[in-house]
């Protein structure tokens, strides 16, 4: 018997190689079950995930979240799932806890899909469905790292110490305060490490924050005939477009200084209004995202983004606007903690991708950023591609490589071997 590193990392890749068409079956039937949120009845995919959980001897503890603190963010159902695994002598285990997580739910499909979006088809290399890539992936990458973790432990002799929990949450699209954040405020888990899930080969230890903003503009419906007697709301949803898209142009020259987090900006996703074509708009709604960069406060966006609107209102007579904030979601800023956490993920996937990995930021937002908000020391890394476009995330035929969804497993299965293993 020996400790010896590489030896553990020969049988980690050897049992990995033998039980990669298990993990895709895995990742297949995880696809299989749909999440869209909304409507977000998510529990019947918790309780598939445990049963197959089960069948690989880990069990699952379900966590199910109050029926009226779902309903109060507008989903039906969510159960967070706990696997926990200790290694060591009890108590403390002698080692850190760290903790895998990823998120189930997911946006609805949508059209132009070339395959069934919830079949879990196997094509050319890459599997195919909606929450293949975001992170339904991350789901089979985490669960057969730790299965082949302890496997070729077992064969190599190797002592492991400390912990691995898998939390596989079901909020994220909605913004995890019932997810990760949950979880943590209960005291049901305090990982001392958290991976959490991403789709890159980079190593992502920061990401933007995001605040979404509901605009109601009212007016005074009236015949077209005689607009004169309305307010028109549009008029006024008009001039807080042209706000916004005049405020865009500045943010361009604010520049993080995290690679991959480029500048703030707004979105306007969604606007709806009016009655009928020859009715002047009483009521105009828009949907804002305002994305900002780890270096922004929160709380200063916010005020920004309310004043800009404010100030564009005021330019149309009688016009009033009402904003309703609908999520907050803060940056993912970088904890000195998390350097055994960086090195040991760069230097596993520099060996089994074979080329640099960088250590980035993203202009995405995640659940990543409850755990460093609770300051525990938290990367982003997982199953995935060099790019969100490549793996037409909340696309059409949104997919992960095999090949990728393979080296994840093993860069993550070697660096809980380095931050468990003796010594």
């Amino acid at each position: 018997m020996t400790d010896n590193p590489i030896t553990l990392n020969q049988a980690i890749d050897a049992w990995l190689d033998a039980h990669f068409d298990a993990e895709v079956d895995f990742l297949a039937e995880l696809v299989k079950v749909p999440t869209d949120t909304p409507p977000g009845d998510n529990a019947p995919h918790a309780e598939r995930t445990a049963q197959l959980l089960g069948g690989f001897g880990f069990e699952a503890e379900r966590h199910p979240v109050p029926a009226d603190e779902v309903a109060a963010i507008g989903l039906q159902s969510i159960t967070n799932l706990i696997v926990r695994r200790r290694y060591g002598s009890a108590p403390d285990h002698d080692g850190p806890c760290i903790a895998l997580n990823a998120h189930g739910d997911v946006v609805p499909p949508g059209e132009g899909w070339t395959v069934p979006p919830y079949g879990g088809v196997v094509r050319d290399g890459r599997l195919y469905g909606r929450a293949a890539a975001v992170s339904k992936s991350d789901f089979a990458t985490y669960t057969f790292a730790v299965r082949a973790l302890e496997a070729a432990a077992a064969q190599t002799g190797c002592r492991l110490r400390g912990a691995v929990e898998l939390h596989f949450t079901y909020d994220e699209e909605f913004g995890g305060s019932k997810g990760p954040q949950w979880l943590l405020a209960r005291g049901l888990t305090r990982p001392d490490l958290v991976i959490a899930a991403s789709f890159s080969h980079a190593i992502t230890t920061a990401h933007n924050g995001c605040q979404q903003f509901e605009i109601t503009v009212h007016g005074r419906m009236a015949h077209a005939a005689i607009p004169e007697t309305g307010v028109d709301a549009l008029a006024g949803a008009v001039a807080i477009l042209n706000a916004i898209y005049r405020r865009n142009v500045e943010y361009r020259s604010i520049c993080s200084k995290v690679a991959g987090s480029r500048h703030p900006y707004l979105n306007v996703g969604t606007i709806a209004g009016g009655t009928n074509t020859n009715v002047v708009p009483g009521k105009v709604v828009m949907r804002l995202d305002r994305r900002s960069i780890p270096e922004e406060d929160m709380t200063a966006v916010e005020t920004e983004v309310r004043t800009l609107i404010a100030a564009a209102a005021a330019t149309v007579p009688d016009i009033r606007v009402d904003v309703r904030q609908m999520l907050r979601a803060s940056p993912l800023q970088p904890l000195p903690g998390n350097a055994p956490l960086v090195a040991a993920l760069r230097r596993h996937a520099e060996t089994v991708f074979g080329e640099p990995i960088p250590e980035v930021g993203t202009p995405l937002y995640a659940d990543a950023r409850l755990y460093g908000e609770a300051g525990i020391p938290t990367v982003m890394y997982g199953a995935g591609p060099r790019t969100v476009l490549e793996s037409n995330a909340k696309r059409p035929d949104e997919h992960v490589r095999l090949d990728d969804l393979k080296g994840a497993t093993r860069v993550v299965a070697r660096t809980l071997a380095e931050l468990l293993g003796p010594g």
